[in-house]
């Protein structure tokens, strides 16, 4: 009976250990949190700041292959139906890009239609000329007839009565003044009829000239590579020319063909880093692509306007970094890790930069003080990708929480005077 009581109390006994005991890890744990993330500001003598932005290469001079011309045939915009891979090394005048002819095919016979209408106007221009002309002619001939017959009239009346002598005089007058204006409505007519072949004539070439624009243009839809090298499609705000791209007569650039030995590195910095920013900075990169390879550059420019970039809230700049090395395993497109040396400050006060808390505009970091835990305002510097410069709010024996702190100690703290707050470790 004794050894059936005991086993009840044992059991008990057991289970209250277990329980004093998981209370005292859980306190322990607890209070031990925090330190195993306590770090000390670090006094620098030299500190380089720097901001890290991912750029694309692209080369810094290029060769650009271009399409025809073909708003001189008033064909304003057709499309890309086929392209050479991107990337396809091509030599002087391979084939590179076609463009859809329908257009070109549309207009050549619309402008051939109206060459053969400008012909069949210079044709009847000509005819009605030569028309009105035959007919100013006779009228000159006839007119000089009619003078003639008067001045033989006027000749046999000398000795006839004045009456007859005046009759004679004013007829021949008359007749005088016939010839004459008929001989200036010939040179009239004679002037007009120049002038409406030239018209006609001067259409008949102008449609002449359009049909053989739309020729040539559509001679050249078919586009070549002006020079040897490695195609690369043209990309503009974001997007990519080339099959079913839309072509522009104005914007003639097929693809290009880049240098190769001379690549630059585009980025775009947000507007909050960008007052830091200035030419000739020092750049070090990395490739996505080989991360083992490391090149240098500099910033050669720097938009003075910022711009709304896809999927980003924030303004940006664009900033250009040419780089140094000579590399022709580089290619355009490859994705580029920058640190932009953007300064350098001597003797400062440096933490990790996740040991910082942002609200409302206003810094913080968590500062342990014997069992305590400050919430201590501070205001910071330049930074790079892991440290921050501390310039009021800390001293080099400060013990700063590298982390955020559990939802219960934060629950716990106060606010002392001075804008920090204190929260106790002990349970």
């Amino acid at each position: 009976m004794r050894r059936l009581v005991r086993r009840p109390l044992v059991l008990l006994i057991v289970v209250a250990v277990g329980i004093i005991t998981a209370g005292w890890l859980r306190r322990s744990s607890h209070h031990a949190d925090p330190v195993a993330r306590v770090v000390q500001p670090t006094e620098r003598n030299v500190f380089a700041s720097s901001i890290t932005t991912t750029g694309e290469l692209r080369a810094r001079r290029f060769v650009t292959i271009q399409g025809p011309n073909s708003q001189v045939a008033e064909i304003f915009q057709t499309k890309i139906t086929w392209m050479v891979p991107e990337g396809t090394q091509v030599k002087q005048g391979d084939r590179v890009a076609e463009l859809d002819p329908a257009p070109a095919a549309t207009r050549l016979q619309s402008v051939k239609l109206d060459l053969q209408k400008a012909e069949a106007d210079f044709t009847n221009t000509q005819l009605d000329s030569a028309m009105a002309l035959s007919q100013a002619r006779e009228d000159v001939r006839t007119a000089e007839y009619a003078l003639e017959e008067q001045t033989l009239a006027k000749q046999q009346a000398v000795y006839e009565a004045p009456t007859v002598k005046r009759k004679t005089d004013i007829d021949y007058e008359r007749a005088v003044r016939g010839a004459a204006s008929a001989r200036r409505n010939l040179d009239i007519k004679t002037q007009q009829a120049i002038a409406k072949i030239e018209i006609a004539k001067a259409n008949v070439e102008r449609r002449r000239t359009s049909v053989t624009a739309v020729e040539a243009a559509l001679a050249e839809f078919t586009v070549h590579a002006p020079s040897e090298g490695l195609v690369i499609y043209l990309r503009e705000g974001g997007r990519t020319k080339g099959i079913g791209s839309t072509y522009y007569p104005w914007d003639p650039t097929v693809a290009t063909l880049p240098d190769l030995a001379a690549m630059q590195s585009q980025t775009y910095v947000n507007e909050v880093d960008i007052r830091s920013m200035a030419v000739g900075e020092k750049v070090r990169l990395t490739l996505d692509a080989e991360p083992g390879k490391h090149l240098t550059g500099h910033v050669v420019s720097v938009a003075n306007v910022g711009e709304q970039r896809p999927n980003q809230d924030a303004k940006v700049f664009e900033v250009v970094i040419d780089i140094a090395e000579s590399d022709t395993t580089l290619r355009p497109g490859m994705t580029t890790a920058n640190t932009i040396e953007t300064g350098t400050s001597s003797r400062v006060l440096t933490i990790p930069i996740a040991a910082v808390v942002r609200e409302r505009g206003q810094s913080f970091v968590y500062v342990q003080s014997g069992s305590d835990i400050v919430k201590q305002a501070v205001e910071l510097g330049a930074s790079d990708n892991l440290n921050v410069v501390v310039t009021r709010g800390l001293s080099a024996s400060d013990r700063v929480l590298l982390h955020l702190l559990p939802t219960e100690i934060v629950a716990r703290t106060r606010e002392l005077p001075g804008g920090t707050r204190t929260a106790s470790n002990k349970p």
